[in-house]
C-alpha cells in the first residue's frame, strides 16, 4: 500500500471522453485521501480483469481516464470508482493497427493525458503511440528484465531452471521490453512450482510494486521521459 497519497483538486475527471465505443463513469471522485496539486493525469488501458487497476486505485493514486479495447470487467471496476471509461473498440480496427493505435492516441490526448498506465492491455499498439507519449507510457513484465523479455517469461524462467524471478516495472517502447527499468523485485522459484502458482506470486508482487512506481511519477519524484533521453542519447 502506497502511503500519503491523496486525491485532489487538480485534473478531475471532467475529460473528454469521446471514442468509437459507449463511454461509462460518473464524472466523481472516490472519497479517500488527497494527492499534492498539481498531479499528473493518468489513463489506465486494461482488457481484462482489472486487478492490476484495482490495486492502483487501492493504492489511492489518481485515475483519470481508463480505456479499453473491448468489453471488459476492468469498466466495472472504473464505474464502481466514479472513473470515466472510453472504449475503443479493437474489432472495429483491426487489422489496421495504425488506425487502431491513432484512436487510442486520440481519445488520450483529447483527455489531456499526461501518462499512461499499461494494466493488461492486449492490443499490440503500433510504434506511433511512443513517439505521441515519449517517455510517458509505463509497463510492467513478469521477469528480472533484461532476463526473459516476450510473452512466455514466467514459462521460460522455469525452463531455463533459475532461482529466482520477479516482477519488473519498466517505460515502455516501441521495442518489447526494452525501456528502462524503474523498479524490481525478485521472486523466489520453488521446487515443484508451475507456470500457474508462480505467476500468482509474480502478480501478488506487481499490485505492490506498480502502485509504488506509479505514485513517484504521479508526484514528480521520478520522470520516466529524462531517464528514457538519458539512455538514448
Amino acid at each position: 500500500m502506497v502511503k500519503g497519497y491523496l486525491w485532489g483538486c487538480c485534473g478531475g475527471a471532467n475529460a473528454e471522453c469521446d471514442a468509437s465505443e459507449s463511454v461509462y463513469g460518473a464524472a466523481k471522485r472516490p472519497r479517500g485521501r488527497v494527492l499534492a496539486c498539481p498531479a499528473m493525469r493518468l489513463a489506465v488501458l486494461a482488457s481484462g480483469g482489472g486487478t492490476v487497476l484495482q490495486a492502483i486505485l487501492g493504492a489511492g493514486i489518481p485515475v483519470d481516464v481508463v480505456l479499453t479495447d473491448r468489453e471488459a470487467p476492468a469498466e466495472q471496476r472504473a464505474r464502481d470508482s466514479g472513473i470515466p471509461v472510453i472504449r475503443v473498440n479493437r474489432a472495429q480496427y483491426m487489422p489496421d493497427r495504425e488506425a487502431f493505435t491513432a484512436a487510442v492516441s486520440d481519445a488520450l490526448a483529447r483527455s489531456e493525458i499526461e501518462l499512461v498506465a499499461m494494466a493488461g492491455f492486449m492490443t499490440i499498439l503500433s510504434p506511433s503511440i511512443f513517439e505521441d507519449f515519449p517517455g510517458r507510457i509505463i509497463n510492467t513484465h513478469p521477469s528480472l528484465l533484461p532476463s526473459f523479455k516476450g510473452a512466455h517469461a514466467v514459462a521460460e524462467a522455469l525452463s531455463f531452471g533459475v532461482k529466482v524471478t520477479g516482477c519488473t516495472v519498466h517505460v515502455a517502447t516501441a521495442a518489447v521490453d526494452d525501456g528502462p527499468i524503474l523498479a524490481q523485485q525478485a521472486v523466489e522459484i520453488r521446487p515443484g512450482d508451475t507456470e500457474e502458482a508462480l505467476h500468482e506470486r509474480i502478480k501478488s508482487v506487481e499490485w505492490q510494486l506498480y502502485p509504488s512506481v506509479l505514485a513517484r511519477i504521479v508526484n514528480g519524484e521520478l520522470d520516466p521521459a529524462a531517464l528514457l533521453a538519458q539512455r538514448d542519447r
